[in-house]
């Protein structure tokens, strides 16, 4: 699996409550296809763009993906959600990035 043993760092805005949401919306596809991460977290923007350099992908509400263009440009996947509490656009997302096998 692409994903197993990848380190995953989901971020909002204050790293409380919609980071919690995303983070169990992820685990919730990782557990559909058997997906065993190194680590999945969740954080504030502020805190994600200094710690994200040692994660392999970025989830954020597309609103801050260009906080995260840097990793990018480093070779780390940045994925932005419209609704970052709907494992079926996280799935999507995954699939569209060729990450699910």
């Amino acid at each position: 699996m692409k994903l197993d043993n990848k380190k995953i760092l989901a971020c909002c805005a204050n790293g409380a409550g919609s980071s919690l949401m995303m983070e169990n919306a992820i685990k919730k596809v990782f557990n559909r296809y058997g997906i065993k991460v190194a680590e999945l977290r969740h954080c504030s923007v502020s805190e994600g763009k200094s710690a994200a350099k040692n994660y392999d992908i970025v989830f954020c509400a597309r609103t801050f993906a260009k906080n995260f263009d840097d990793l990018v440009k480093i070779g780390k996947t940045v994925i932005p959600l419209k609704n970052v509490m709907s494992d079926k656009e996280i799935e999507a997302a995954l699939q569209e990035a060729d990450l699910l096998n």
